[in-house]
């Protein structure tokens, strides 16, 4: 007769259920799915950007200095940083009664994390930069 593993038991506490070995491998689903979808999501902030710097190229062109160039790869961290959040929505889901139904629509969390940060980039080219170029 087989004894069941106490962490797999499901009477357990919180922390039984989330066993470390558990944690890996819900962390190592997350990453296979969001870590490709950062490629994409970056990819779309940097077209973005430049169109931006096409569209209105005569306006941007004093801004292309080595010191905006800095401001830009700290706004790129800070983007990054920001879609790191997505992993305190994830990881919960996983651990919930919703992971199946979860699963198959987190490409619907990724498309309105994506769209509103377009929004942000828009707003921040706009309103913060564009103002400021004479």
């Amino acid at each position: 007769m087989e004894t069941p593993h106490p962490s797999s038991s499901s009477g357990g506490s919180p922390t039984d259920r989330l066993s470390t070995s558990g944690l890996r491998v819900t962390l190592a689903g997350s990453a296979h799915f969001w870590e490709p979808c950062r490629l994409v999501y970056n990819l779309v902030l940097t077209t973005v950007a430049l169109i931006w710097l096409v569209a209105t190229w005569p306006h941007f062109r004093p801004m292309l200095i080595p010191s905006s160039l800095v401001l830009l790869a700290v706004l790129a961290l800070l983007a990054n940083v920001c879609y790191c959040a997505v992993y305190l929505v994830d990881i919960p889901l996983q651990h919930s009664g919703l992971r199946a139904m979860w699963s198959s629509r987190r490409w619907i969390l990724w498309l309105l994390g994506t769209l509103f940060a377009i929004l942000l980039e828009n707003y921040w080219i706009a309103d913060e930069i564009y103002s400021y170029v004479h």
